[in-house]
Formats: structure tokens, sequence, C-alpha cells
């Protein structure tokens, strides 16, 4: 650069190429933005930024691999967690990688109704995007949830994968409290159970199935032919003699 700038000097073509050449970097930036895979920021990001207790502390996604992949711990916010979930690490291993069948139609129809916007605020009252809060605590949730289904199932962990930004659990200030509705009513037993984070996600997929807006079965009538029309009988004509 330094070398055109000495050759053309300031002439009106040396600015057209400057300007071509901001044009194209600026471009190819784009570019390589545009084709990175849509769950970059969380697959080296923190899908939990614990802001309980006395102490902020961030669990990022290959401790929660490894946990799901192997059941071995190696976060201490993964740990505090588990230990506040009111499951044992099994079960909650196992309820974060189990699967739902979903309809792709009918998850877009619910998540995107009031109802379904509803049911994401309610599910998002303490754990949100660590600097919006809860601004597009429902965008994020949704785009999670909407990207995992692509393959049509949903579950915990795929969820979690495919958030869009880090997240917080949130208990500070007297706004949040740090605790979860989990969606289940009835199926959780006890405090820990039915408001911390773990055990909400837990329950999460299986109350997505459950409210997504199924497709209407057409009722499929079956017509009865009617009876054939019996043949007239050939008439026996006697001869005469």
């Amino acid at each position: 650069m330094t070398a055109l700038t000495n050759f053309w000097g300031n002439s009106p073509i040396f600015a057209v190429i400057k300007h071509l050449l901001a044009g194209l970097v600026v471009g190819s930036a784009i570019t390589s933005t545009a084709f990175l895979p849509a769950n970059a920021a969380v697959q080296n990001g923190l899908p939990i930024r614990w802001n309980t207790g006395g102490a902020v502390w961030s669990t990022n996604t290959k401790a929660m691999e490894t946990f799901l992949e192997t059941g071995e711990v190696t976060d201490r916010g993964l740990r505090g967690g588990l230990n506040l979930s009111g499951w044992s690490d099994e079960e909650v291993r196992e309820g974060l990688t189990k699967s739902y069948d979903v309809d792709m139609v009918g998850l877009h129809r619910f998540l995107y109704s009031d109802e379904g916007v509803r049911f994401l605020k309610n599910q998002t009252t303490s754990y949100f995007p660590y600097h919006s809060k809860t601004e597009y605590s429902v965008q994020a949730l949704r785009s999670a949830i909407i990207a995992d289904a692509r393959d049509g199932s949903i579950s915990s962990a795929g969820i979690m994968a495919n958030l869009p930004v880090d997240m917080r659990l949130a208990d500070f200030c007297g706004t949040y409290t740090g605790a979860q509705n989990v969606c289940a009513e009835g199926q959780c037993q006890g405090e820990a159970q039915c408001t911390s984070l773990l055990s909400w996600y837990v329950f999460l997929p299986a109350c997505v199935q459950a409210n997504q807006v199924r497709q209407p079965v057409a009722e499929v009538r079956r017509t009865v032919a009617p009876a054939p029309t019996p043949m007239p009988q050939p008439q026996i004509i006697r001869g005469l003699w």
C-alpha cells in the first residue's frame, strides 16, 4: 500500500483503488462470518454462568459435554448445580440426554403464538442472556429450541448446545431470585426439583413437546359401495308344442 501511495500520490485513480481494496477486505470478513456454524458462539462459550451464591462461576461447553458423555464432573459450578438439582448425577445426565420427537410446524406455531411467548417468558425468569438479560430471553431460548428441532427431535442437551449467546442464572439486586419455573407441575418434588436450573432443563423438552400445536387429522370416512342391482333372471320360454 505504501508503494502504491508513493506511485499514485493523491490521484483520483488511487482513491478508487483504495476504496475497492477496503470493500474486498470487508466483504471477505462478512463472508467468513456468514459461514460459521449457527452455534459457534456456544461451542467455545458459556451456557451457564452461575450468578448465585457468594461468587460468580462459569461452566463452559466442554465441561457439560464431558459430563453428558462420561458422567465425569470436571467443573465446580456444575458440581454445585448438580448438588442443588434435587436429583442424582445419573438422573440429571439421563434427563438431559433424553430426546423427544417434535413436529417442526407445530413447534413453530406454539413458540410464536401468544401462548408460546408467555411460556418462554415464564421459563426464563432467572436464566437469560448474560448481557441483555430478559430483553432477548424469549428469542434466545426459542432459537435454541428450533435449531435443535431440525432433525425432528429435541433434548435438553441439544437445546443447551444451540444457545446463540452465553446464558446466566441470576440471583442479585433483589430482582432475580435464581429460581426457575419448572414447567412440569406435579412431576417435581421439593424446592430443589421444582426451582433448580438443571431440573428445569430436564423437564423443558417434554413440556415443549406437549405444547406444540399438532396438525388436525382429517377424518377419513369409509364409503360403502351400494349393493349391486341384481341381474334379471333369464326368462324361460316354453315351446308351444
